[in-house]
């Protein structure tokens, strides 16, 4: 704060006389009302300003504390930084105790037994209900049911089930694993009357004959009983005998068992589940094998942990992560929208989330020119050929719409740049001496998406990837790795993501491309992840058909993880496509091609954005950095005169006005999250100015302590001129900060 004090003094004619740091100041302590008695406009800075050569940028560890559109910074130090809106207690839950599935091998076999003993406590409470599928999820597991049409599930039944998984969970029944033939198999799901069951039996052995197949029964089985006549015909929707299990016969335990086909795994026994760390969450529908045109069933939703604190904690975070829902805020800040009535998952870019998209296309494209890439634009259709070649039409015909027919040709709408790339690429000749060569695209891409699985902007069926392709010499292969690294670092790093779950990828059992290759490839990803220090986790055998990959995930402000950039070798597509180069010895060979992404798609991102900054956009993505907000008609012009003035100077500025002062700052778009706001005012004229600030958080006139109204007068010759002096030099600071920021 001391070394601040004489550089601010310089900066700013207006002092605030109470925190002594002057009104373009770094104020983390006070917030700034205007007054009635104002006699012109307002200027809110919407955001803390960093004093120069401080980099803007926001870390997990503190709030994004300023309006919805509003622009915030680091602090200096964290030891200075703002506490995190979020309670202590969720943000220790985030990052010491909330594990995914994938992290937690007892808590993946706690939430796929508790989705089994949930489907058991179902079927022995409501007769006729078929199971389907119940597998864990990244926090939780759900359950798939087919319910009697003539009796319905609701929420209010989540209760009873509950209760009647919490008896299962206390009579302490052990999970027993049996192997059986698929004969057996079959023979006891048409005992029970279950056809979905029947169906996934067959598309197991459809796909290996010579499966195992397993079954987990909840307590010790029963004698088995003599087969019974088939319950149902073979087609899901008939009816269904009252329980899963083969026999009306008590398990040794006295308790009628449960059975399911499953592959495991489970706990011990059901008392090894706390069931105070479990909740039932919600029910939603849901089609079979997500297919539209299968029969709808009922899904119900539920969590488990390891003990109560954590479910607690789940518990905050969920409403943590609610307040952030980027399709909530979207639409409260005029983002962007979905309009069904012009389609699903298309998205609409309004102003002020295109501005931010405008931001980040031209944030990246200069960076990407800064490291030696070139950028491309390429078609977004192409004839069906390309994708026959590519792989495309044999791999990923499912995710790709319809042909269309011009002109007695056949179309395809692109659903990846790969192919286009390729194309510039084969229309040049290179040499050794020209490679690495690296193309970037933000190109548009379509992909088909069922209706259900569609989630506000992260998922969606058009959109656009950050898509780059860098074709390069086998020994180029770590320096390039290396080089993609730097770039996701300083990419993600500037939006405030420093916190990252890498994974490699290895060959698969079936692949395509040379043993050597191979090695090399993976060897370089292994070089490149040391030299930068990250520590990784490696995926045996996860790799692609067609090379080995590197997966990043980050961690946003409550501790969640997105999966954003991939780094994917391809040995597979220079084959197909005939690429080649000349080398010293003017033979043709084969480029190694590098597919790169750091964004995965600016849809997804912006929407991981608007979720992770709550709506507060640091200063120099927020599609408005100052608002001047008006106290009458009789100053708006002047404040229209002030607003060019600052557009003039690079800086994002609008006039509000037409409602009181008060009622301007509780609109949703200007409204603060907290007490780190700014309020400069300027006057018409050689008028006097005042300043009012307040240093306590609450309503306005109810703050504590001494000096919380201090007013103080300016010289009148500093307004001598328009833009007042005050004005010129927000305008300069502000740009000047807004250079730094980017930088």
């Amino acid at each position: 704060r001391n070394k601040m004090r004489p550089i601010l003094q310089k900066r700013a004619n207006a002092a605030c006389a109470s925190c002594k740091r002057g009104a373009l100041g770094w104020l983390r302590a006070s917030q700034f009302a205007p007054t009635p008695t104002t006699s012109g406009p307002c200027i809110v800075l919407n955001g803390n300003l960093p004093p120069l050569g401080i980099t803007a940028r926001l870390q997990s560890s503190w709030s994004r504390s300023s309006p919805l559109l509003a622009a915030t910074v680091e602090a200096p130090a964290a030891s200075e930084a703002p506490l995190e809106q979020t309670s202590d207690t969720i943000k220790q839950s985030v990052f010491m105790e909330l594990k995914t599935s994938d992290e937690s091998e007892q808590l993946l076999r706690i939430r796929h037994s508790c989705a089994h003993i949930m489907a058991m406590a179902v079927q022995r409470l409501y007769k006729g209900v078929q199971v389907t599928i119940g597998p864990w999820t990244e926090r939780g597991f759900f359950y798939d049911f087919q319910w009697p049409a003539d009796s319905p599930i609701n929420e209010k039944d989540l209760k009873k089930i509950k209760k009647e998984m919490a008896k299962i969970i206390k009579a302490d029944l052990p999970f027993v694993r049996e192997e059986v033939t698929p004969a057996e198999a079959e023979a006891r799901i048409r005992a029970a009357g279950e056809p979905y069951k029947l169906e996934i039996l067959q598309s197991i052995l459809q796909r290996n004959a010579s499966a195992s197949i397993t079954i987990y029964h909840i307590g010790e089985p029963a004698a088995p009983a003599a087969p019974a006549a088939p319950a149902f015909v073979d087609a899901p929707g008939a009816a269904a005998a009252a329980s899963a299990a083969p026999s009306k016969a008590l398990a040794p335990s006295g308790v009628k068992p449960w059975w399911d086909l499953c592959a495991g795994p489970h706990v011990a026994r059901t008392g090894d589940i706390n069931p105070d760390a479990v909740e039932l969450e919600s029910i939603a529908g849901a089609y079979w094998r997500g297919d539209e045109k299968n029969a709808m069933l009922t899904r119900i939703y539920g969590t488990a942990w390891e003990t109560p604190e954590q479910l607690k904690a789940y518990e905050q975070l969920k409403e943590e992560a609610a307040k952030r829902d980027h399709r909530k805020l979207g639409a409260e800040l005029s983002l962007f929208s979905i309009q069904e009535n012009s389609g699903g998952g298309l998205v609409y870019w309004h102003p002020n989330g295109a501005m931010v998209r405008h931001l980040i296309e031209t944030f990246w494209k200069e960076l990407h020119l800064s490291r030696g890439y070139q950028l491309v634009y390429s078609p977004h259709i192409a004839k069906a050929d390309l994708w026959k070649t590519s792989g495309h039409l044999d791999f990923y015909r499912e995710n790709m719409y319809e042909q269309m027919k011009v002109e007695d040709e056949t179309y395809q709408l692109r659903p990846m740049n790969c192919p286009f790339h390729i194309s510039v690429y084969k229309d040049g000749y290179y040499s050794y001496r020209d490679l690495p060569l690296r193309l970037a695209e933000l190109g548009t891409v379509y992909r088909y998406e069922r209706s259900g699985t569609m989630h506000g902007l992260f998922r969606v069926r058009g959109f656009t990837q950050d898509d780059a392709h860098i074709f390069c010499l086998p020994n180029q292969i770590t320096s390039e790795i290396k080089g993609v690294l730097d770039l996701v670092e300083e990419t993600l790093g500037t939006f405030g993501f420093h916190d990252y779950e890498v994974n490699l990828s290895t060959r698969p059992e079936k692949s395509v491309g040379e043993d050597d290759i191979w090695a090399m490839a993976e060897a370089a990803l292994v070089e490149a992840l040391g030299v930068k220090g990250w520590r990784y986790q490696v995926d045996a055998g996860g790799g692609a058909f067609y090379g080995p990959k590197i997966d990043i995930k980050i961690r946003d402000a409550i501790g969640r993880k997105w999966q954003c950039s991939t780094i994917q070798l391809d040995f597979n597509l220079p084959e197909r496509f005939d690429m080649h180069y000349m080398d010293s010895s003017a033979s043709k060979q084969r480029p190694i091609m590098i597919h790169r992404a750091i964004f995965g798609s600016l849809e997804r991102f912006f929407g991981i954005l608007i979720e992770n900054y709550m709506g507060a956009f640091p200063l120099w993505l927020a599609p408005v950095q100052v608002r001047l907000l008006t106290v009458n008609d009789m100053v708006a012009e002047y404040a229209r005169d002030i607003a060019a003035q600052m557009k003039r100077a690079g800086i994002r500025a609008e006039v509000l006005g037409e409602a009181s002062i008060g009622k301007l700052i509780r609109w949703p778009a200007v409204r603060p999250r907290t007490s780190f706001k700014m309020v400069a005012p300027c006057c018409v004229g050689r008028r006097s100015e005042t300043v009012r600030c307040r240093n306590q958080r609450g309503s306005q006139g109810r703050g504590r302590g001494p000096g919380l109204y201090q007013r103080h007068r300016h010289d009148a010759s500093i307004c001598q001129d328009r833009p007042p002096g005050p004005i010129r030099q927000i305008c300069g600071v502000l740009k000047a900060r807004f250079a730094a920021a980017r930088s």
